[in-house]
């Protein structure tokens, strides 16, 4: 019972932690993930440029979807945008070891962009950068499926969330993104 109550209180003072963190994070480059390989993955490190946080999944039947997002990342990239895939099992479609993931992305579809480990995207334990996104952006933005697209713009502001349908070389995707870029000097 004792064990009960530790592991209860441990989750409370997890998810305090986790909801004040996002609670006082100003913008999108405030948090941090773990990169897919295990080294840390600040977004502080892309600060001055736009984001688009994409959860992923290899057993989906928007999956082939990674081939636009290198194709956006490729495009981009040097305008100051970054794809950030973030492998998630929240829709039961995802291995459940990260060595599997990289090596499904690579192989399949030779992934370039950043990834992150895997992890929620919704719900109470989400990662705390998806609680902030939905404190930004409200239920609308919590995502609701795989391939979902956050756009963060380049000082670090949501901008809003491409739901799976919205594919990467959608207009309505590439305007956002266009806008979201940072100013040429």
């Amino acid at each position: 019972m004792q064990t009960v109550f530790r592991l209860a209180a441990a989750s409370l003072l997890l998810a305090a932690v986790t909801m004040s963190s996002s609670a006082s994070a100003a913008t999108a480059y405030d948090f941090d993930f773990v990169s897919i390989e295990g080294a840390p993955m600040p977004l502080k490190a892309y600060q001055g440029k736009a984001l688009l946080v994409v959860n992923t999944a290899s057993f989906c039947g928007y999956t082939p979807q990674y081939k636009g997002l290198e194709a956006l990342w490729r495009r981009y990239q040097d305008k100051g945008l970054v794809v950030v895939g973030v492998p998630s099992d929240s829709f039961n479609q995802e291995y459940d070891d990260n060595a599997k993931i990289k090596k499904f992305c690579d192989t399949s579809y030779s992934i370039t962009f950043p990834l992150t480990e895997s992890g929620p995207v919704k719900g109470n334990h989400a990662f705390p950068f998806y609680q902030w996104v939905k404190q930004q952006g409200g239920r609308e933005a919590v995502p609701s499926w795989n391939f979902n697209k956050v756009l963060i713009d380049s000082q670090g502001r949501f901008v809003r969330l491409f739901r799976s349908d919205v594919t990467p070389d959608s207009p309505e995707l590439n305007d956002a993104i266009q806008q979201a870029l940072p100013a040429k000097p």
